[in-house]
């Protein structure tokens, strides 16, 4: 898991400032540099005389130091690394030529080592150019406590201390300094890490946003996939009926009119009972809330007068419900509705049956349907199912945990039958 993150984190690269905060850049630039400015006046101003150095250094070539150290932080989160190298580089040269200013050239160099390691974009670079001004400054601070430290001390000086006045001296500034720059580059990473963190709650939003879009696309495929379903089970069952009470209607159109009206008055209700079943489905694919269809889908109370409408003069329907009914849900009545619906369309259309019977067993833990015809496979549209009937009827049993059994029998016909698990409805 740490190699895991090691490698993120030297991926990542923090993307380049805005507008806004190169603007503050170079507002913070420019204050540091009227600081340093005044802060040179005013020691200049406070120099005793024994300050020969001090006094002798041209106030042009102090004012020109204070801008070269202070100046490249008006560019310090563009040209991070260029901004460190700068700063320190001219932060010696500005101790070299004992320009004293003790305060804000100091301020300037945390600076620019905060910002490097808060957005420098390659950590390896970063990292080398922190190491060497680090381990430069160090060098610079020993030569300077060497040179100048050690000598101004001078050997009459006396402490009241426990630690002798020369290394006390040493020890001061060694600490400060290991203070100032461990300081800087520990919230120089806080910073780094935050941004990198940031960017991390970014992406993972949006990868949040991108499944959420997602998973909304594939809900609204699965309604229309289910829609399609249910169109199907009432589009191929209805015109199925009114194909098969059409042909029914012609054989006997001569020999008994009675008989044809009553077949023409079954197509004409199969043909009404399509439309709006097609009409309520259509208006759940336009309304965008969740109010309820005008009719409610059919359940098992329909499987007589669906069995009814498929009967004619060449084709015999018989439904027997066995056992006690108990209310069911809404869900498991329309899929058995739907299931009974779709093996009589596969029985009217595919089988050339001329009996059709239906069971609707109610058992101790299951509802079970069972669709059986005598057909021999010679239909009236002699065309092939397109199999969305066999997979809707699977889907739904599959649905309610249950099983499907569907095939010819040995004795001849097409046997379907399907058993759900029964799940009652709760009565006050």
């Amino acid at each position: 898991m740490r190699g895991g993150t090691e490698h993120d984190e030297a991926d990542f690269a923090r993307a380049a400032p805005t507008a806004r905060q190169q603007k503050w850049d170079v507002a913070t630039g420019a204050l540091v540099t009227v600081g340093m400015l005044l802060s040179v006046f005013l020691y200049r101003s406070v120099a005793t005389v024994d300050n020969d150095a001090l006094l002798r250094m041209p106030i042009t070539e102090s004012v020109l130091w204070s801008l070269a150290v202070a100046l490249p932080l008006c560019l310090r989160r563009r040209y991070p690394i260029v901004v460190l190298l700068t700063v320190s580089a001219m932060f010696i040269g500005m101790q070299s030529r004992v320009v004293i200013e003790g305060t804000m050239s100091s301020i300037s160099l945390f600076c620019a080592l905060y910002t490097a390691g808060a957005w420098g974009r390659d950590r390896r670079i970063t990292n080398a150019a922190r190491v060497i001004v680090v381990v430069v400054m160090f060098c610079w601070l020993a030569y300077a406590i060497s040179a100048t430290a050690w000598a101004e001390v001078g050997d009459d000086l006396q402490g009241d201390g426990p630690i002798p006045a020369h290394l006390a001296n040493i020890l001061y500034l060694t600490l400060f300094n290991v203070l100032f720059f461990a300081a800087a580059w520990y919230f120089g990473d806080a910073s780094w890490r935050q941004a990198r963190q940031q960017e991390q709650l970014r992406e993972r939003t949006l990868e949040l946003a991108r499944e959420r879009d997602e998973s909304a696309r594939r809900a609204v495929l699965a309604e229309r996939v289910r829609i399609a379903r249910e169109l199907h089970d009432v589009v191929a069952h209805n015109v199925s009926l009114m194909g098969v009470q059409a042909g029914a209607a012609r054989r006997v159109l001569d020999r008994d009119p009675e008989l044809t009206r009553q077949t023409l008055g079954v197509i004409e209700e199969a043909g009404r009972s399509a439309v709006e079943e097609m009409r309520r489905l259509l208006v759940v694919l336009r309304d965008s809330d969740d109010r309820s269809p005008d009719q409610p889908s059919p359940g098992v109370d329909a499987l007589p007068q669906l069995l009814e409408q498929a009967s004619t003069p060449g084709t015999a329907t018989h439904f027997t419900v066995v056992g006690e009914p108990v209310p069911l849900t809404v869900a498991l009545s329309v899929s058995v509705y739907r299931i009974a619906q779709e093996a009589l369309t596969n029985s009217l259309k595919h089988a050339g049956a001329s009996r059709i019977d239906a069971r609707l067993r109610y058992l101790d833990e299951a509802v079970e349907l069972e669709m059986v015809d005598d057909g021999r496979g010679n239909g009236h549209t002699g065309s092939r199912g397109s199999g969305l009937g066999q997979v809707g009827m699977r889907e739904r049993v599959d649905l309610h945990g249950g099983t499907l059994d569907l095939g010819r029998r040995p004795e001849g016909g097409y046997r379907v039958r399907a058993r759900l698990p029964l799940v009652r409805t709760v009565t006050q």
